[in-house]
């Protein structure tokens, strides 16, 4: 028993043994950031800016927390436009300044960094790693994808960045960040790929890099480096409930980025794509009702008119499955595919359409800019829809023309039942129930007769000039 236990012991020393031997090598497979970040951080700058903002006098008696102690009657007293105490006159100047990140990308001083970083700004210092300061010009921006392009001027060489690809970056890659977060300058944090080809409803036209690398305030413009010691985004924003880092952050793909910098370099302007849609996603009860297998594609919700997709025939109800052979799975997916495509280029789009597939050739207009439209809220009596709870009621012409529709129902009011629960709210125009056409009540009355129990049917509204579909259960 003792000689058994004596080898025992033996077996276990030498497992501890090899599991020890072992260590080392999972410590090497770590990533080691240090020399990439000497030969990269010369090339990242950060960016000061100042911006003059006229102070405005004023002869009020009280300073902002004396008025807001008082009665909200009182309040509006002194603060409103017909105040005794005024507005304030225009007062000297006060300088506000910020700062942010930026990387050098040519030799001849071309500087990328954030649209936000430096919007407004009547003065841009850059400052490199060897301390020394320039102004910038500001070569031009856009808003769009948050981007601004700066140019620098000095005598000796300039470093640079090397350029990567982010069309190949998959989630669980390393990456890391070299920037400026609250001044502190060329500060490293590092992390991996959380996901790629995040949508945000701040801007759909990126498709962002979603990280777990520690973006703060300051970061914004700097580089996103892959283990390779190349560029592949620029931080541009965070999520945060603080204000701070919460292990969200997002990134310009640098593929995006670097097609900004080369139109507004040399055009002076970007130009994107335009389909002329608005899309939603297809969730699992709309995927039912269309005939879809699985939720995938984008759903147009609404044809512009007098757009790309009105003149190549595209319609209501579509489902886009592919752009150019690119498969489309979520909607997000379309918007950047779109706005990728050289203007007046003709893109193939593969759609589902009442069941079947085809395709449709769609020649690329340019993005037009953002334009108010009309509403309207009229309402007349109504009739009402029973096993629905919806009152709807018929479109006069006034509306018809606000609205900009051709055809459907007013809703005039939502009862308990299934269009409540789908969402449906008074004034939104019913334009197509279970995927026919509605042009009257009497239209509306029938299709909701017809509709099957117990299995998804979609809805087509208008609300405040947007077309969506929503998903009722009869």
């Amino acid at each position: 028993m003792a000689a058994y236990v004596k080898r025992q012991g033996g077996v276990t020393a030498f497992l501890l043994a090899m599991l020890i031997a072992a260590m080392p090598l999972g410590a090497a497979d770590l990533p080691d950031f240090t020399g990439l970040v000497k030969d990269n951080a010369d090339a990242v700058v950060n960016i000061s800016t100042t911006q003059e903002r006229p102070q405005r006098t004023s002869n009020m008696p009280f300073d902002q927390r004396q008025l807001e102690q008082l009665p909200e009657f009182f309040q509006e007293f002194f603060r409103g436009p017909n105040s005794p105490f005024g507005q304030g006159a225009p007062g000297r100047s006060q300088p506000v300044t910020s700062m942010g990140s930026g990387f050098i990308v040519s030799k001849d001083g071309y500087v990328l960094t954030n649209n936000h970083v430096v919007e407004g700004a009547d003065e841009i210092i850059v400052r490199l790693n060897d301390r020394r300061e320039m102004p910038a010009e500001l070569v031009g921006t856009d808003p769009r994808s948050d981007m601004a392009v700066l140019k620098i001027n000095d005598e000796e060489d300039l470093p640079v960045v090397r350029i990567g690809e982010s069309d190949g970056l998959e989630p669980g890659e390393w990456v890391f960040a070299i920037g400026s977060p609250f001044g502190f300058d060329y500060t490293v944090t590092a992390g991996i790929v959380s996901a790629v080809g995040r949508a945000l409803p701040s801007e759909n036209y990126v498709p962002f890099i979603q990280t777990d690398v520690a973006i703060n305030p300051g970061n914004s413009g700097g580089p996103l480096f892959n283990l390779e010691g190349k560029v592949v985004g620029i931080n541009s924003q965070i999520y945060t409930r603080s204000g701070g880092f919460m292990g969200v952050s997002f990134a310009i793909p640098i593929d995006e980025a670097m097609n900004v910098f080369q139109q507004i370099r040399d055009e002076g302007s970007v130009a994107r794509g335009w389909l002329g849609v608005l899309i939603q996603e297809v969730n699992r009860d709309l995927a039912e009702s269309f005939g879809l297998s699985r939720p995938r594609g984008a759903l147009v919700a609404e044809v512009i008119p007098d757009s790309p997709a009105a003149d190549a025939g595209l319609k209501a109800g579509d489902i886009v499955l592919e752009y150019n052979g690119k498969t489309i799975n979520l909607s997000s997916d379309l918007p950047p595919m779109v706005g990728t495509t050289q203007v007046g280029k003709t893109a193939e789009l593969k759609v589902l359409r009442e069941g079947k597939t085809m395709n449709i050739d769609v020649e690329i207009e340019r993005l037009p800019g953002d334009e108010d439209q009309a509403q309207a809220t009229e309402q007349q009596p109504g009739t009402q829809s029973g096993p629905l709870g919806l009152q709807v009621e018929p479109l006069t012409d006034e509306i018809k023309e606000a609205m900009e529709v051709e055809h459907g129902v007013l809703v005039a009011n939502v009862s308990q039942g299934p269009a409540l629960k789908a969402g449906v709210r008074p004034n939104d125009i019913i334009t197509e129930l279970n995927r026919k056409e509605i042009r009257s009540v009497e239209d509306f009355r029938k299709a909701a007769t017809d509709l099957p129990e117990d299995k998804a049917v979609s809805v087509r509204v208008v609300r405040e000039g947007r077309a969506t579909y929503l998903v009722m259960k009869p």
